[in-house]
């Protein structure tokens, strides 16, 4: 019987080959591009401090050049889902142009074992094990499989806050219909006084039927980041689990698991780690997976496999391994380099517009609470009216949060975004507060 594997070898590289362009064009459009540029880049400001490097526009400018956007636009709302780079954005075309050819072998057989390669770097970079790391669609669905997945009884108590992601907040809300348990919603000022008096707040809610503690890493109505490990710790010596929501917060800041201490944790790779849109990643603390329920059913024999998280039935393998160039990009940069860029381009606009009078910063500036995202407010101009006016005047995209407690326009830069474009945000909230 003939070995099917030199075949097998042969049909990858031709479908490699001819997914697109030419071998040699493709190492060519690679090295000239996304990572080329950054690689370049960085080994010219090796030495230098990332608050320094903050401020030098030609690096940055090479950083921007690796991205193809509409610049006829203003995007300030990359807290949604951000652009990818050429070089991410290229490979994902590439594994589907490659699937397309025979999806049931290059597909299957090909390309999706690869996602064990995208498995084991994220879980690098996170600083879990990678048995502990399931690869998602979005934070979104990685913190449903724990808040659905969890057995819990009527009369268990979920501490939460009322400024988390509504979609968890809904989650919770429907697992009260459905299983009789109470969800309590703790309150907390727009910037909050401190740290410690978040931890405070989610603490001291605590009850004797307190099972489970859900609270995001960094909020998404503000960009408030939470003391993760202080209040992990706290719960864990009183048997509480703890989901935390980073949907916001991989790619965006530095810090690893160690930092964080939680049983469960969510979050998604196609905001700030600029991978294809739909993929997130779920960490599971190995002592819990066998007794978390998936979405989608698993054979019984899948129960400690952190795999049968993703069991959801035939879907594209290019979204996960375009994952692996995403992080590509993302290292060349360096973590500590692009939060001091996204903190200078916060601190630009924040800087200018918190002097005005008729004008609210609801977020922290201190570098321990805040990163990328803001959220202001025009006291003179309902929210509502003045997101409409900066598309219809000045072509920008802001995102505007209206809560119960307070409102506001959520910023949200990136490491493509220019200083010209933060200026012109600068001018545009100026003339709207002046109502001109």
């Amino acid at each position: 019987m003939r070995n099917n594997r030199p075949l097998a070898r042969t049909i990858t590289r031709r479908a490699f080959i001819q997914a697109g362009t030419t071998g040699a064009a493709a190492i060519a459009a690679f090295t000239n591009d996304s990572l080329g540029r950054v690689a370049a880049a960085a080994g010219r400001v090796a030495d230098r401090a990332p608050a320094d490097l903050a401020r030098d526009e030609t690096y940055w400018r090479e950083i921007q050049q690796a991205f193809t956007l509409d610049r006829t636009i203003i995007n300030l709302n990359n807290g949604g889902c951000c652009p990818s780079p050429r070089v991410v954005h290229e490979a994902f075309k590439r594994y589907l142009d490659i699937s397309n050819q025979a999806p049931v072998y290059h597909m299957w057989q090909i390309l999706e074992p690869n996602i064990e390669t995208v498995r084991r770097r994220l879980a690098a970079a996170f600083g879990c094990d990678p048995e502990e790391l399931a690869i998602t669609r979005n934070a979104s669905e990685a913190l449903q499989i724990a808040q659905l997945g969890i057995d819990l009884k009527a009369g268990d108590e979920i501490v939460t806050t009322n400024q988390d992601y509504g979609r968890m907040l809904d989650t919770w809300d429907q697992r009260a219909r459905r299983d009789g348990v109470t969800i309590k919603k703790i309150s907390f000022p727009v910037p909050p006084p401190s740290m410690g008096d978040l931890a405070d707040r989610l603490l001291g809610a605590i009850t004797p039927r307190t099972k489970l503690l859900h609270f995001c890493h960094i909020t998404n109505l503000t960009g408030q980041i939470f003391p993760v490990r202080q209040i992990c710790d706290a719960a864990r010596a009183k048997g509480i689990k703890t989901i935390v929501d980073g949907a916001h917060a991989f790619a965006h800041f530095p810090y690893t698991l160690a930092d964080l201490g939680c049983d469960y944790y969510g979050t998604s790779l196609h905001k700030w780690l600029l991978a294809p849109i739909g993929t997130g990643f779920l960490y599971v603390r190995r002592e819990n997976i066998e007794s978390l329920w998936p979405l989608t059913a698993t054979a019984a024999s899948k129960a400690k496999d952190i795999r049968k998280f993703e069991e959801i039935g035939t879907h594209p393998a290019a979204n996960h391994n375009a994952i692996a160039e995403a992080l590509s990009f993302h290292e060349g940069i360096g973590t500590e380099r692009k939060a001091a860029r996204l903190r200078y381009l916060r601190n630009r606009w924040v800087d200018k517009l918190r002097s005005n009078p008729r004008i609210n910063i609801h977020t922290s500036l201190d570098p321990a609470q805040s990163c990328a995202i803001g959220t202001v407010q025009i006291t003179t101009v309902p929210t509502a009216k003045a997101v409409p006016q900066l598309w219809d005047k000045w072509r920008i995209i802001a995102t505007p949060i209206v809560h119960a407690e307070y409102e506001g326009i959520r910023v949200t830069p990136n490491v493509y975004t220019t200083l010209e474009e933060i200026d012109t945000f600068i001018e545009a909230m100026e003339r709207i507060a002046e109502g001109s």
